[in-house]
């Protein structure tokens, strides 16, 4: 593998000579450089290639983890309000926490914050092998080691969007940032696959175990690599920052409409479709399941479609560079997964609605993809961490509302309609909001992706 990520004279300079010199650096060849970034250039380079690879995994560990865990308290407790607290848990610290958690990007070692995510999570991991072997799981450490996990996956967040401008200049980095969140989808297509088969194959006790494996690749990564998250940038900010006083990053950035507006996008794709989609699968397992079919067997296929339209989405956007990292892009992108998920809410039959979910998997990485550039090429280096934290607020954390929405309108109007009112307020949001976006003047940063 080559180092083709065209980084190692920045890091070099940040490292030998200050991170002031890094960062000059970084703008004069991010500024100068008229030439189209290679395709998969982060996955040439030896000093960012494990970083994806154990970004992946760790998220497969996250998603082995709900598979494992959440079979056994339905198991055990069969409490649907825990079924509901599971949800809460694991969205909730994004929507309360993530701006904070960018400002500790800001102060600290972007390093260190993503490991102290991960030994947390290897911690839960260890916690729930260790009840399941005593059978003394009760339901309040269940409830503790949800939030915990949920807490993990906030700190984690902010400082591995740090590490990326870190990685690369900015020619690069909106690919930096599809890579990334590919490699992320992997995690979460395949982590259920894996959950099952240790499910199935070790049982639940020392599938939990072995799941902690999975967050070490990403962890010891990060004891060798000299990437802080803060090379580029200067250095970290000194001040120190309330939880309240972290909460003006809204002010400061009002009167940048790309920055808002992919604020927007990304909460009106997560209050409408966000979790929706994975929520009432079994659903339409039910409702586009063939005569004579197994009805499990078309869930599981409508939720590996969705999945693999991420992955494929985000693997052909990067071969063929057919995207800009400007407002009009994701907001195309958030639309048209909108109007997919009307069309797939509205077929009878099943290979349509197949395609459709590939469809929306494919806009998805691509309008989330899309909105973090921009985000990370818009934002002030001196509060980068907090608007990181805010599209985290806006986009994950809005998920919290997302069961609010399926049930509320699932009552009103079935499960199917829900999907279809969702689809239509973000495929007409999505437009209107890139409008507004759009109408702030042309991104002078824009890159072709």
């Amino acid at each position: 593998m080559s180092d083709s990520s065209q980084i190692s004279g920045d890091e070099a300079g940040a490292g030998k000579v200050g991170a002031g010199a890094g960062s000059a650096a970084a703008g004069k060849a991010g500024d100068s450089s008229a030439v189209a970034p290679r395709r998969f250039s982060v996955l040439r380079s030896w000093k960012t290639a494990p970083y994806l690879v154990g970004s992946g995994t760790a998220m497969m560990g996250d998603n082995i983890e709900h598979v494992i865990t959440y079979w056994v308290l339905w198991q055990k407790f069969e409490s649907p309000a825990l079924v509901g607290f599971q949800l809460i848990s694991h969205w909730l610290p994004f929507l309360l926490l993530s701006v904070y958690a960018g400002s500790l990007a800001e102060r600290f070692d972007c390093r260190r914050l993503i490991q102290i995510g991960q030994i947390m999570f290897m911690v839960v991991s260890l916690c729930w092998g260790i009840l399941f072997l005593t059978d003394s799981l009760q339901l309040w450490q269940a409830c503790v080691l949800l939030v915990i996990h949920g807490l993990a996956g906030c700190l984690w967040g902010p400082a591995e969007q740090m590490m990326l401008h870190d990685f690369v200049d900015r020619k690069e980095l909106p690919s930096a940032v599809r890579l990334n969140a590919t490699f992320r989808s992997l995690g979460i297509l395949f982590g259920p696959v894996v959950g099952s088969a240790l499910l199935l194959g070790v049982g639940a006790t020392w599938g939990i175990f072995i799941n902690i494996i999975f967050y070490l690749p990403l962890t010891i990564f990060l004891i060798r690599t000299p990437f802080t998250g803060h090379l580029r940038s200067g250095g970290v900010r000194t001040a120190r920052t309330t939880l309240i006083q972290s909460l003006r990053v809204l002010i400061d950035v009002r009167h940048n409409r790309a920055i808002v507006g992919m604020l927007l996008l990304a909460a009106l794709a997560s209050t409408t479709i966000g979790a929706v989609l994975q929520t009432a699968m079994p659903v339409f397992g039910e409702i586009l399941n063939p005569v004579g079919g197994d009805s499990d067997f078309t869930y599981g296929v409508l939720l590996f479609a969705m999945g693999a339209g991420g992955v494929l989405g985000g693997f052909g956007l990067e071969a063929t560079g057919w995207i800009k990292a400007v407002p009009a892009a994701a907001a195309l992108a958030a639309s048209a997964m909108g109007l997919s998920a009307l069309l797939f809410a509205l077929t009878s039959h099943l290979w349509l609605a197949v395609i459709l979910l590939v469809i929306a998997g494919v806009s998805k990485i691509t309008a989330e993809s899309t909105e973090m550039a921009i985000i990370q090429l818009e934002a002030p280096p001196e509060i980068r961490g907090r608007v990181i934290g805010s599209y985290a607020t806006f986009g994950p954390g809005m998920q919290t509302f997302s069961g609010v929405t399926v049930g509320v309108l699932g009552t009103i109007a079935t499960i199917p309609g829900a999907v279809i009112i969702g689809g239509t307020v973000l495929a007409i949001g999505a437009v209107a909001i890139g409008t507004y976006a759009i109408t702030g003047g042309r991104n002078p940063h824009a890159i072709t992706t």
